[in-house]
């Protein structure tokens, strides 16, 4: 038959403090339970009525020492007590700071984990990106600086290329034959063509009229 007893109870009945009694509820000595709030220590009632008289008589005892004792044993005695009950009590309270500290160290490994997997998509995704940048701007060059080419099959050159097949690599005389190329030009030259704002020369055609 289970009797219940509040924890200040149960320490009077026992000659123990409440703190003591709270340790043993932690360490899994003493069974507890919570009823509308309030916490009740589980007692057999038929045990606690069956103590043996060896219990008894270690009481007695110990009741009968501790009355004969001085002053100074009776306080060392109550010393000796208090230690065992602090000791007792921060036991518990280390293993469950140790229990608790088991568990934010794994929280924040999981925490880690995760930053560690969305820094690594982000970079992936940020490689990616640039990669696409880089073959779109590589494409543009290619269009700007490829040959063109016209329905009546002549195939337009920048100057800048033409000067390369021409050879001439001197400042001065690309200079001097650009202005002869423009000049050709607004006379309805058909060797020149400005094509997006940019003068392309025929490849195909001869110059050494104006290369010279």
């Amino acid at each position: 038959m289970e009797k219940l007893m509040k924890p200040a109870e149960y320490a009077k009945e026992l000659g123990i403090s409440r703190q003591a009694v709270y340790a043993k509820i932690k360490r899994g000595v003493l069974t507890a339970k919570d009823i509308e709030g309030k916490l009740y220590i589980v007692v057999d009632a038929d045990i606690k009525q069956k103590k043996s008289s060896q219990d008894i008589f270690q009481h007695n005892r110990e009741v009968k020492k501790a009355s004969n004792a001085s002053p100074k044993e009776k306080e060392y005695e109550a010393l000796l007590v208090a230690k065992d009950e602090t000791i007792a009590v921060l036991k518990g309270t280390v293993k469950d700071l140790k229990k608790s500290n088991k568990q934010i160290s794994m929280t924040l490994r999981g925490e880690i984990d995760l930053l560690k997997e969305a820094f690594h998509e982000m970079r992936t995704l940020y490689v990616h990106q640039l990669e696409h940048q880089n073959a779109s701007t590589k494409t543009i060059d290619i269009v700007t600086e490829e040959e063109y080419e016209t329905s009546d099959s002549k195939q337009w050159i920048s100057i800048k290329k033409f000067f390369k097949k021409m050879r001439i690599t001197k400042l001065k005389q690309q200079e001097k034959l650009f202005k002869r190329l423009k000049k050709v030009w607004k006379s309805g030259d058909s060797r020149i063509q400005k094509i997006n704002g940019k003068f392309k020369i025929d490849i195909h055609s001869n110059y050494e009229d104006m290369v010279k």
